[in-house]
């Protein structure tokens, strides 16, 4: 039952607030001045103080930096003549969460109890959030995969077995799901822990460029190779060598990469000298890697080779329930990094977090927690500080209809303009909800500019392009 400690000088006035919030099914309880307030908030916890602001000895100002002192997850309410707003205002700066006005008005009042009473119960289940996170991690094992889930303790479970093996991981998964944060952990309870773990994005390098990445290069190996280079593996030996995207690379590197992890062997470009390879390899994709195999995109033999313990990272979607934890873990982050007093989400914004379909996983989670954080302009996190894609729409998502034999490039556009609009602007989040590429959008942003100006839009041939909606 929620608590409320009612503070003034004046016997009448505690008498009276007694009776309005008994009414209300509260616990009251009640002191004659600061000092008196601050020995029974000493002895029982109160989610609220209401307190006059004028008072002799200790004032209502004095009191309220006392309790903020004391248990700073309390709520206070002033009490003011309107004679001296002001003072209330300086009083709200200095932490209260509401003032009313003498005289006072009892919807007013009981209005104010009630928010403050909502703020302190989303608090506190915000510090429910951490402490569980806090036991989650235990014993200080250094980096933790947050969540609670049947899926994600299965995923741990697996995890904990296979770790202080040496062999080969192979993790699959939406993107944005955590695979580096599943291999980091992997080579964190390994027993080449004490090694380095060195992450390749195979995607993001090119495949001139790969070869060397991975194996290194000797000095007049290509134009530009000055200096003997050291490899991935190089770095790696003793540790984890975690190649993520592992089906973008090209066939040449594959029989390269095959050879190192059936003989363990391998030469640097340009260079004949063979050096053996002493590094436990986890590759990640986020492609359906059956059927790469099947479409001839990766090596069977490799596949065989990469895929001896398989370990599949969940989408979000999958694991709802562990959307508060995480939310709660971003929000002390981001509150922290930004030099925020954010602490707590509005049972509404926790609501829209958990009902969202998250396409994006928790890449997506992550970026939406550190964007309300930083526009949020209170303690709490409402709806409105979260991205467009994850408010909830008045009446659900817009519907579109046309007209039958409207032409494709108007439906096209028209589809894409209102779900930009749904994702507040976001392309990465709209590209999702469409199943293309943010690329994509900006390309087609392009070509409607430049068709409204009356240019051609260069699409070529439409066959060409391989993510048309």
């Amino acid at each position: 039952m929620p608590k409320v400690l009612v503070v003034d000088d004046e016997e009448a006035n505690r008498v009276t607030l007694e009776r309005i919030i008994q009414r209300e099914g509260w616990e009251v309880m009640h002191a004659p001045d600061g000092r008196a307030g601050i020995d029974r908030l000493r002895r029982e916890p109160v989610d609220v103080v209401l307190t006059d602001l004028k008072m002799p000895g200790m004032s209502g100002l004095e009191l309220l930096r006392a309790v903020k002192s004391l248990a700073p997850d309390v709520e206070v309410i002033v009490m003011t003549a309107f004679g001296t707003v002001e003072t209330a205002v300086e009083a709200m700066k200095e932490g209260a969460y509401d003032y009313v006005t003498k005289p006072l008005r009892r919807q007013e009042l009981v209005g104010s109890l009630r928010k403050a009473f909502e703020k302190r119960g989303l608090i506190l289940e915000n510090q429910r959030l951490r402490d569980a996170l806090a036991q989650e991690r235990g014993g200080g094992r250094g980096e933790e995969l947050v969540g609670s889930s049947l899926a994600m303790r299965a995923l741990m479970e697996e995890l904990q077995q296979i770790a202080p093996t040496d062999a080969s991981v192979l993790l699959t998964g939406e993107s944005g799901t955590g695979k580096s944060r599943v291999a980091r952990l992997l080579h964190q309870r390994s027993r080449r822990a004490a090694g380095r773990l060195i992450t390749v994005n195979c995607a993001a390098i090119p495949e001139s460029l790969l070869e060397s990445e991975l194996f290194g290069h000797e000095a007049g190996a290509f134009t530009g190779a000055v200096a003997r280079k050291e490899g991935r593996f190089d770095l790696a030996r003793g540790g984890t060598l975690f190649l993520d995207e592992i089906t973008e690379i090209s066939p040449l590197i594959q029989v390269k990469l095959l050879r190192v992890l059936q003989e363990g062997e391998y030469e640097r470009v340009g260079g004949t000298v063979t050096h053996r390879a002493d590094a436990r390899i986890i590759a990640a994709t986020n492609r359906d890697i059956d059927a790469a195999v099947r479409s001839g995109r990766l090596r069977e033999d490799l596949y065989y080779r990469l895929d001896v313990i398989r370990l599949r990272v969940p989408p979000l979607r999958e694991r709802a329930e562990d959307v508060p934890l995480l939310a709660a873990t971003f929000l002390d982050r981001f509150a922290t990094k930004n030099n925020k007093v954010v602490r707590a989400f509005t049972a509404e914004a926790l609501d829209a977090l958990t009902q969202h379909s998250w396409p994006g996983n928790v890449r997506e989670l992550e970026n939406a927690i550190e964007r309300a954080v930083v526009l949020a302009r209170g303690e709490l996190i409402g709806v409105d500080d979260l991205p467009g894609a994850v408010r909830p729409l008045a009446g659900g998502r817009a519907a579109l209809s046309f007209v039958v034999g409207t032409p494709l490039k108007v439906v096209e556009r028209k589809m894409i303009e209102e779900t930009l609009r749904h994702a507040g602007g976001d392309k990465v989040l709209a590209g999702n909800l469409l199943g293309i590429t943010a690329r994509t959008l900006y390309r087609r942003e392009a070509e409607w500019a430049a068709a409204d100006r009356g240019e051609p839009s260069g699409d070529g041939d439409p066959a060409q392009n391989d993510d048309l909606i």
